[in-house]
């Protein structure tokens, strides 16, 4: 193994892409009346499930972003930043791709709900976003850092302002990164936020990474900031409330669900990290370099992409807990089968876009 690699990173994101098939799985098809907010299991299991999102944008923010700064050191920036800006277009057009009703189109059905936006549309949009940033800043890895930390900031403070935005002058196909008017599940904001903070933190991984003290110091700043976000965030907002009487600072410690998610997010890194040497098991890290395949697959089966026939077609909301229990563990089992033998590498599909984009280029000049 490469003692080089930030194995903690594959690790995170094996842990996020399992607790989203779960997630998935087990809310789409558990009876609703199962979903009881007095029941303490449920209660647990839905917190933990709402970390998976946050999980999954910071870590795409920062192991991106510390693969593009890295790049300067080995020369190939330049192709680094063009190989995100393309996997950014490839991720946003297969969100696209898996939303499409093909059998309803070919006759002659048509409707804008393809159109909503979900996690690969704005981890594609935010990647485009982190090299334009990237690019703007000349490549200075000190005001990126700086840039990406208080762009993160600000999009979480200023979440009042937008929570509830509207805009029906817009077209739908730009309005749905923004609102949730018209059934998008994520918008650009405030999920672009985690992705900034993401960037952050591969910063100081790019800086400090091969200093002997560092894993400890980045670990107990994990765990130290994830506690103050997860637990003191919001009073720390109604303090800045009082003192500077600015009514968005109170909003925001009402409804604190994203820098507590931030703060879960960090004490997952910390905890990760720390156990970085057991878990570099070769099937945690296959796990997390297949998450763009694992979660393919996992849309069509559940969702029936394409044909219009999944899981929720099938089976529908009708499950008993134990039943969903057990048939997520056997839906996560063949998911990452499939991953594994049955699709090819996260790698291997980029590199393909990348050289059809390169091929379309030749031709068009």
């Amino acid at each position: 193994m490469n003692p080089n690699r930030l194995y903690f990173i594959d690790a995170v994101r094996a842990f996020a892409i399992l607790m989203m098939l779960q997630g998935h799985f087990i809310d789409t098809l558990l009876d609703p009346s199962y979903k009881d907010q007095r029941n303490t299991v449920f209660k647990i299991w839905e917190y933990f499930r709402g970390i998976t999102a946050p999980t999954f944008f910071t870590i795409s923010g920062l192991i991106f972003s510390y693969l593009l700064i890295k790049a300067k050191r080995s020369g190939n920036v330049k192709q680094r930043m063009r190989k995100g800006f393309t996997r950014g277009l490839m991720l946003i057009g297969i969100g696209y791709l898996l939303r499409a009703p093909i059998f309803q189109w070919l006759i002659g059905e048509f409707n804008s709900y393809f159109l909503v936006i979900d996690v690969l549309h704005c981890i594609g949009l935010s990647l485009i976003i982190v090299v334009v940033i990237y690019k703007l800043t000349l490549k200075k890895t000190l005001l990126f850092s700086i840039l990406m930390l208080v762009l993160g900031l600000t999009v979480f403070i200023s979440e009042p302002l937008y929570r509830y935005l509207e805009l029906p002058k817009v077209p739908v196909l730009f309005s749905n990164y923004l609102s949730k008017t018209d059934g998008s599940i994520f918008t650009i904001i405030p999920w672009f936020g985690y992705v900034a903070f993401g960037a952050f933190i591969s910063t100081l991984f790019y800086r400090y990474v091969e200093r002997p003290k560092f894993k400890m110091a980045i670990v107990s700043g994990f765990f130290v900031f994830g506690i103050a976000l997860t637990f003191t965030s919001s009073w720390l907002f109604m303090k800045l409330y009082y003192w500077l009487d600015i009514s968005t600072f109170k909003e925001v410690a009402y409804y604190n669900y994203l820098f507590t998610r931030l703060g879960n997010v960090f004490i997952i890194f910390s905890f990760f990290y720390l156990a970085e040497n057991y878990i570099k098991q070769p099937l945690i890290l296959r796990i997390g370099q297949k998450t763009l395949s694992i979660y393919v697959i996992h849309f069509i089966i559940i969702y029936g992409s394409f044909t219009g026939l999944g899981l929720t077609q099938f089976i529908g909301k009708t499950l008993l807990p134990w039943q969903a229990i057990i048939g997520a563990s056997l839906f996560l089992s063949v998911v990452c089968f499939m991953s594994f033998y049955y699709a090819k590498t996260n790698a291997f599909v980029y590199s393909n876009v990348q050289k059809l984009v390169d091929k379309f280029k030749r031709y068009t000049r």
